[in-house]
């Protein structure tokens, strides 16, 4: 737990100082204690900051500059970059020399403090108007937004602006930009939680000093710290100096001051990244002249999904970027031009809602206020003000991304692209205008993606909140109610969900074959409220058997009803309008919102007689994701994209092979969404997002009758109005002055900016450089769920502008849910941030974010229980190198991963056993250890064979990577290093003293390609550990671990023999049985003398490798004890290890049992697929290749289990 230790004085403003930059600095807040620190820690001064356990000395920075500036550096707030550090450094030394000084000795004596020397007011004005004239042209010191520098400066002049008055109002009025950016300052929420609200003092007034003893006492202790500051200011910059050259410095971090005891992340992780990026390494430009050089490894491109520029890091961005970040490292450790193009996107909806709500609880205003210019130049500012907080996260995960050429869907270079894109398609024909049913959230006022509708299940009644409703709204049930037939006695009862609909029904429907209703046929029903006689229509979309085999249909407000109105030519009348107030409806439903309504409608069927029955009835609620309003289909004329032809394009390129998606069980529903693709809308009616480039037509010419709105003959698109005009005069055959244009006022669909990112990051349509280099891409990696949202329109979008496909292969990763299996979800408390992982967070941490979060008061109890069982003491610090690892080793080819916590704290513990390897392998090499260009040949067996174990380690990494088998990657790392390295070799090193030299170089190497092997996975502790150790060719190796090689086989491949095969059939078998720990007696059964005795020579170094427990040599005669498992290792020699006693054998046939019987129905199902009449004609070719390879596998794997069962039966 990390402490800080700080003034109770509330005028402090070095202690202040470390408590703002606390309030912005850690993502879990430190323990603030005012009192003097223990003895023990030796702190020089407060406010003094504990990092740990208390009582080390290197977990302590004590001093206000030291603490701030590492409390700030840990939230971003010391500069971004090199020269923002510079710059924040340098007000930091402003403060401290130039304007604290001049302020106490100004402020101190009108407070009463005697004993120090005056300064003029004079003086103090000549500082602040340096700071005023620096501010002109800024909102804050450094960047654009409150950094460290901001914090320094404002405590250092607080006391002037505060109390005792130095700055009267005509003084400020000197320094208006300094009193503006200090009023903008201390009204920052952390300000505000620091120093309380303040008020500037009107007067200048001296206090009158008090002189009761505990005054005088209080003052005499005063003057004592007084003349101690100096002192204590030299320190504080000494220990500056130290942590800034550390932390900011440009050059290599520190790699000659020996390692640590123990593994730290925080340490580890503290200053490569910006190396690295400095160093240019993560640029395609690296280590060679230009891109556009032919490179005969190849070219890999990838392109970031784009993350909302409103987002903050969730598990879903960790598992994406630990995913996309191994693979970029991994092609570009391969010599690939590799390059991992980031960006932001602008998140129309979201990002319009952040900044409506901020406007409103600042300004009181509302958009319409301020007009859509003025709105549009505040979404602007606060994108720049916020807007990059998720790249700086990203950077937290190790992320090798060209920062240099990050870009924003808003960007000039993007809009253009999207305004060519809409143009091109429009003037195709692609692009139309069509009135149809949208989601529509009366709350924003806008149409908004399937994607942004949440389907909330309810079992049955249910009342929910709803914006702009005092009280809960009641869902989940079904009332029923009847509609009088015309002429007629009868009456056909019908049931809905929403009640409040029935006053825009203009059908009953029933379905043809439904005998109770043959004698309806062409008759009509009567709506109670108004004088509309309604059609019974017969339609086979009817369910006869669910109620009463009637529907009412509403064709403007229900999406199947719709479809039912354009088959019978039915009346579409709209009855609500964009807020949710009804329309077009009778007294007293007319102006209603649409929820009283509900109840207003129920109780008016009731007065007439013609409700039935209100009952429970389980369904689902569109929710607005956004505003959590309930969605509503509502006829809009709007812009559509026409999908049918480009669908096919993109289904027939994966139907071709000429787009692989892995893992392949997402190709149903690649195929299912395609092949049955509805058009797509695109009008969204926002303001914040790229404007649609469309006119409506007016022509000021008798001759030409007016147009309509959703007449699409009368909109033409633009790249600017005058374009615009011309191509309408044109059509209507005018002149341009009869042309009167309106642009249309909504935005694009963010999903359309998002489906051109891979080339409009590149600068489409106009030709470049970077266009004709790394367009098409390599790769999209992304997560299932959007699948269809972004991937597929990026497809069909691509292949649609540029007639190439944007990417060759889609990797899609699993979802995460947590221990349980269940999905993350704010109101169960299971939602986990990566930070808070990497750097540790209290169970009292975790509570507090609910606490923040917009939970109701039930939820925010029922989730501190569920934190309370998934973490009881918090989340411990395990960095961000475990993370990443358990990430990948969670990401089988399945759908979900259940994620645990305790596991990646075990791989915390796994760098911690890599750390210590490396510190002990160090010793063992020794401080003059010279490495050899290549290996000797001399080896021993011990040598060969963990050479041999970092060869298979090798080929499984590449064989993984290639596949995207992220846990057999891990695992092979996991096993060399813990297993066979650290658990076996490195024993052995230490055990024996011969072949001393020979020995060393083969550590070396295991050292060295073990690091290389992890590095794309584990990139910080990688290169800490590398960086330590010395260089085979000092000269021209690489600087880095991230651009060295990737490891091959042929840099270790070495001779394998009868010894290594019997020691890794050994351990196979071993493998099989799960002998993990557990060391088993081992039966070597030769066929001749000389074999038995090349076993007798290596049997102690056979025991040692393969972990048994003794190594018995037999002749051909000697007979094998029952109950071994036999494999065969050679022509020469059978291995057979005793087993009995050592497992469960009807637990372990149980097993095989279920297996067995789970791989037969695998096979039965493919079977059965592949044995279809229609098989070979309409399964793409590629995909009954992967099926025979799949059956195959399973048989073979069937015989492995049924073999297994055959040698455990033997032993019962």
């Amino acid at each position: 737990m990390t402490t800080l230790y700080v003034s109770p004085h509330p005028d402090d403003f070095r202690s202040l100082l470390a408590l703002l930059a606390a309030e912005y600095g850690l993502s879990s807040r430190p323990r603030i204690i005012t009192e003097d620190p223990p003895a023990s820690l030796n702190a020089r001064s407060r406010p003094a900051l504990v990092l740990g356990t208390a009582g080390d000395g290197d977990s302590l920075v004590s001093g206000a500059t030291a603490v701030s500036w590492y409390l700030a550096f840990q939230g971003k707030r010391a500069g971004l970059d090199a020269k923002q550090q510079s710059q924040v450094w340098q007000w930091l030394s402003f403060a401290d020399n130039e304007l604290t000084p001049v302020s106490c000795a100004v402020v101190f004596p009108l407070m009463g403090v005697t004993g120090l020397q005056q300064s003029s007011r004079a003086e103090l004005m000549r500082v602040l108007k340096v700071l005023d004239q620096a501010l002109a042209p800024r909102t804050y010191l450094v960047g654009e937004s409150i950094t460290l520098a901001d914090m320094a400066v404002a405590t250092a002049v607080l006391l002037p602006f505060k109390y005792v008055c130095a700055l009267e109002p005509s003084d400020r009025k000197a320094v208006t930009n300094v009193t503006r950016w200090f009023t903008t300052c201390i009204n920052q929420p952390q300000f505000l939680k620091v120093l309380g609200a303040i008020v500037l003092c009107e007067k200048m007034v001296p206090v009158t000093p008090k002189t009761n003893a505990a005054q005088l006492k209080k003052e005499a202790k005063k003057r004592e710290k007084l003349e101690k500051f100096q002192q204590k200011k030299e320190m504080e910059k000494f220990i500056c100096e130290m942590l800034y050259s550390t932390l900011s410095s440009p050059l290599l971090p520190d790699v000659v001051s020996p390692l640590p005891d123990s593994y730290s992340p925080q340490y580890v992780e503290a200053a490569w990244y910006p190396w690295w990026e400095k160093q240019g390494f993560f640029k395609p430009e690296y280590g060679r002249k230009s891109i556009s050089e032919e490179n005969a490894k190849g070219i890999f491109m990838m392109c970031i999904p784009p993350p909302n520029v409103t987002g903050s890091l969730h598990l879903g961005h960790a598992l994406t970027n630990a995913i996309q970040d191994c693979l970029t490292r991994w092609h570009r450790m391969r010599g690939e031009t590799t390059l991992w193009n980031p960006g932001c996107d602008h998140a129309g909806i979201a990002t319009q809602v952040v900044v409506e709500k901020k406007l409103m609880r600042e300004k009181g205003m509302s958009r319409h206020d301020l007009g859509r210019e003025n709105f549009i130049q505040e979404v602007w500012k606060w994108k720049n003000e916020k807007g990059d907080r998720i790249y700086h996260q990203l950077k937290k995960l190790g992320s090798s991304l060209d920062w240099d050429r990050a870009c924003f869907t808003m960007d000039s270079k993007l809009s253009y692209a999207v305004q060519e894109a809409f143009i091109r398609m429009h003037d195709e024909g692609v692009i139309y205008r069509s009135k149809r049913l949208v989601n529509w959230s009366c709350t924003l006022n806008s149409a908004i993606s399937d994607i942004e509708v949440d389907k909330k299940e309810l079992a049955g009644r249910t009342l929910l909140p709803v914006p702009g409703y005092k009280e809960k709204i009641e869902f989940g049930v079904l009332v029923s109610f009847a509609y009088k037939v015309d002429g007629s006695d009868e009456e056909v009862i019908v049931a809905t969900t929403r009640i409040e609909t029935m006053l825009g029904d203009t059908a009953v429907a029933v379905h043809p074959a439904d005998a109770r209703y043959q004698h309806l046929k062409g008759k009509m029903v009567l709506h109670p409220f108004c004088d509309r006689k309604m059609p019974i229509v017969f339609d086979d979309f009817v369910d006869m058997s669910f109620g009463t085999g009637a529907v009412k249909i509403t064709p403007a407000h229900d999406h199947n009803d719709y479809e039912v109105g354009e088959r019978h030519n039915l009346a579409f009348i709209n009855i609500l309008d964009e807020n949710g107030l009804l329309i077009n409806v009778p007294p007293p439903f007319l102006g209603m919102k649409r929820f009283e309504a509900r109840k207003a409608v129920l109780q008016a069927l009731k007065d007439r007689g013609q409700f039935k029955e209100i009952k429970d009835n389980p369904m689902v609620v569109p929710v607005c994701s956004r505003s959590k309003d309930i969605v509503e289909p509502l006829l809009k004329p709007q812009w559509y994209v026409d999908c049918r032809d480009m669908g096919k394009e993109a289904a027939d390129a994966v139907r071709e092979g000429r787009l692989k998606i892995i893992p392949d069980h997402h190709l149903k529903t690649w195929f299912n969404w395609l092949d049955n693709i509805k058009d797509w809308c695109i009008s969204r009616q926002l303001w914040w997002g790229h404007r649609i480039p469309a006119y409506f037509i007016t022509v000021n010419d008798p001759s030409v009758k007016p147009g309509e709105d959703m007449d699409g003959h009368y909109w033409v698109s633009g790249r600017s109005e005058e374009e615009a005009r011309e191509k309408a005069a044109k059509r209507f055959n005018v002149s341009a002055d009869k042309i009167t244009l309106r642009q249309d006022e909504d935005v694009l669909d963010t999903w359309f900016s998002s489906g051109i990112f891979p080339f409009s990051i590149f600068g489409w349509p106009n030709e470049n450089e970077d266009l004709q280099v790394f367009y098409p891409g390599t790769l999209l990696e992304t997560g299932h769920d959007i699948l269809f949202f972004w991937v597929a329109r990026m497809v069909m979008m691509g292949l649609k502008l540029t007639g190439k496909l944007p990417f060759k292969e889609v990797y899609l990763h699993a979802v995460v849910r947590d221990a349980h299996g269940r999905k993350m979800s704010k109101s169960l408390g299971n939602v986990i941030d990566p930070l808070d992982v990497i750097t540790g967070i209290s169970l009292e941490g975790l509570h507090a974010q609910l606490i923040d979060s917009n939970l109701d008061p039930v939820e925010v109890e029922r989730a501190k229980q569920g934190q309370k069982s998934d973490y009881p003491n918090g989340i411990p610090e395990c960095g961000t190198d475990a993370l990443r690892f358990a990430l990948c080793a969670y990401t089988s080819q399945g759908r979900d991963i259940n994620l645990d916590v305790n596991r990646i704290l075990g791989y915390r513990h796994f760098c911690n056993k890599l750390w210590n390897a490396v510190k002990f392998a160090m010793k063992t090499l020794g401080d003059n250890f010279v490495p050899s260009e290549k290996l000797s040949g001399e080896e021993s067996v011990s040598d060969r064979w963990i050479l041999s174990r970092l060869s298979a380690a090798v080929t499984l990494c590449d064989a993984g990577f290639k596949a995207y088998d992220f846990p057999t990657i891990t695992t092979a790392i996991y096993n060399f290093w813990l297993y066979e390295l650290c658990d076996i070799y490195l024993v052995r090193i230490f055990t024996s003293q011969r072949q001393a030299l020979v020995c060393r170089q083969t550590l070396y190497t295991c050292l060295e390609v073990g690091l290389r092997l992890l590095s794309p996975l584990m990139p910080f502790v990688t290169e800490e550990l590398y960086q330590r150790l010395p260089r085979r060719k000092p000269q021209s190796d690489p600087p880095s671990i991230c651009v060295t090689s990737y490891p091959t086989t042929e840099e270790v491949r070495k001779g394998g023999g009868l010894v290594l095969n019997l020691t890794d059939t050994i351990r196979s078998l071993r493998a099989d049985y799960n002998l993990t720990k557990t060391r088993a007696d081992c039966y070597l059964q030769c066929i001749d003398s000389a074999t038995v005795s090349l076993v007798q020579k290596y049997s102690l170094q056979i025991q040692t490798l393969s972990y048994s427990q003794a190594v018995i040599p037999l002749t051909a005669n000697q007979p094998v004890p029952e109950g071994c498992a036999v494999a065969i290792a050679s022509d020469r020699c059978t291995v057979n290890l005793m087993l009995k006693g050592l497992i469960d054998v009807e637990k372990e046939v149980a097993k095989l049992m279920t297996k067995k019987g789970d791989l037969e129905k695998q096979m039965e199902k493919l079977k059965e697929k592949m044995g279809k009449n229609d098989y070979k004609e309409k399964v793409p070719v590629k995909v009954q290749e992967q099926d025979a390879e799949k059956l195959r596998q399973s048989q073979a794997e069937l015989e492995k289990v049924k073999e297994a069962m055959d040698n455990f039966r033997k032993m019962i």
